[in-house]
């Protein structure tokens, strides 16, 4: 059991070299490149703290997930070890499973569900123990589980976007889409093609798929907070701004009520 502890017990190894900065770190840049993953969320709950308050409480937990997996990530890739490469995939599981949860539209529960969000997300929390026990027994089921949980969330939110009337919300849902596949071409061709990028010098894709899965990742909850409050609270009319300056849509994207309200039954 403790040899799962130990630096490179993990039977996966990415491009970048091992210990070429720093004894201490095994991958250097994969391991920096999370710092969004701590920057980024205690910004979000402060901008999101209207949203939090009137309307869904729940967001503020996905943003700390957020974190959970930039910790886990950073001590996988600075060890290599087979129990930091569990929590890294599995952090990134409970991230989906509690999106899926608080988010999922109402008008696709299915009937035994009777509407009820709180249900789901128990149903949600029960699926993702099992997941988790299945995963930590067969590490090398992990990247496929993941992948056929990404795919369709993709897939979903492309579908979602033909619903909205918002340019603004358009346009940040096509970003969205854009940096998620480069984001997906970063892991893939890291993955697949690793001494071609070694021959030029450049075995750092992996740090940049840090990087922009986290834009994509908190960018999509954005967004689907967004069509969750205009399904189930359209009478508190969501808006779609951005921080620092409301004008630059390059800046982070978070989601106000326009008529806020407090009410006892709050989503979860």
């Amino acid at each position: 059991m403790w040899s799962h502890l130990e630096r490179g017990s993990s039977p996966v190894d990415w491009c970048e070299s091992n210990y070429s900065i720093t004894p201490m770190i095994a991958e250097f840049v994969n391991t920096v490149s999370n710092i969004l993953f701590f920057l980024l969320p205690p910004v979000l709950i402060h901008l999101f703290q209207g949203y939090a308050k009137f309307f869904n409480p729940a967001i503020n937990v996905l943003w700390l997930l957020l974190m959970v997996v930039g910790l886990s990530s950073a001590y996988f890739h600075a060890t290599l070890s087979l129990v930091g490469q569990l929590l890294d995939e599995l952090a990134i599981l409970w991230v989906f499973m509690a999106a899926f949860a608080t988010f999922f539209p109402k008008r696709y529960f299915p009937s035994f569900l009777g509407g009820n969000r709180r249900l789901l997300a128990l149903y949600a929390s029960v699926f993702s123990v099992l997941s988790t026990g299945f995963l930590v027994m067969h590490p090398k089921a992990n990247a496929f589980a993941l992948m056929t949980l990404a795919v369709p969330a993709l897939v979903f939110l492309c579908k979602e976007l033909k619903r909205v009337k918002c340019p603004r919300v358009y346009r940040l849902g096509l970003r969205c889409v854009a940096v998620s596949l480069l984001a997906m071409f970063c892991w893939i061709t890291d993955r697949m093609f690793c001494d071609a990028w070694l021959y030029i010098n450049f075995p750092y894709l992996h740090g940049a798929w840090h990087i922009l899965i986290f834009i994509a990742s908190y960018t999509a909850l954005v967004l689907y907070a967004y069509f969750n409050v205009s399904e189930e609270r359209p009478e508190q009319k969501p808006q779609l701004k951005y921080w620092p300056k409301n004008d630059f849509e390059l800046g982070i994207p978070y989601v106000t009520l326009k008529h806020p309200y407090k009410k006892d039954n709050l989503a979860i």
